[in-house]
C-alpha cells in the first residue's frame, strides 16, 4: 500500500476531500485539492480549511516517507502549524512540502533518547504556479511508551 493510499484509508479528511497523493518522497511530498464547489468559499476558491489540511496532509506525508521506518518505536505527531495566505487560490491547489531538518538528524536524536521536534514547510500553489500559500507544520516523533 501506497502512502497515499494509507492516508486516504486512515484520515478521513483526506478522504473526504478526495486529496490526491501525487508524489509521497522521503524529500517531498506533493498533494493536490481538486476543485470542488462543496469546498468553496465566499469568493469561489478553496475554503481556507480545505487548503489548511491540504497543506497539513502533504506535511504528513513527507512525514510517513521519511521516518516510516520508526513507526514500530515512535507516532508523527503534528506539535503546531502556521499558514500564511498569499493570494486568492482558484480552481486546483497543490501543497508541495520538504523537511526543514534532515532525517538523519531527527532519528539520531530518536536514538539518543529524545522526542525530536521538526518542521516540515509547505508550498501551496494554484494551477498557473502562483503561491496562494505558505505553511509550517512542526512534528515531532513521541517515543511509545
Amino acid at each position: 500500500m501506497s502512502i497515499g493510499e494509507m492516508l486516504a484509508a486512515t484520515v478521513p479528511m483526506a478522504r473526504t476531500l478526495n486529496l490526491e497523493f501525487l508524489e509521497t518522497g522521503a524529500d517531498k511530498a506533493v498533494v493536490a485539492l481538486p476543485d470542488q464547489g462543496d469546498f468553496h468559499n465566499h469568493v469561489g476558491g478553496p475554503h481556507a480549511g480545505a487548503m489548511f489540511t491540504l497543506g497539513e496532509s502533504a506535511s504528513g506525508a513527507i512525514v510517513l516517507a521519511a521516518f516510516g521506518a520508526q513507526l514500530s518505536r515512535a507516532v508523527p505527531l503534528a506539535v503546531r502549524a502556521e499558514i500564511a495566505y498569499r493570494k486568492l487560490a482558484m480552481g486546483q491547489v497543490t501543497a508541495t512540502a520538504t523537511l526543514g531538518r534532515s532525517a538523519a538528524d531527527v532519528i539520531a536524536e530518536l536514538d539518543a533518547g529524545g522526542r525530536p521536534e521538526f518542521p516540515v514547510t509547505v508550498e501551496l500553489r494554484r494551477a498557473d504556479g502562483a503561491v496562494t500559500g505558505e505553511m509550517t507544520v512542526v512534528w515531532t516523533l513521541r517515543p511509545h511508551a
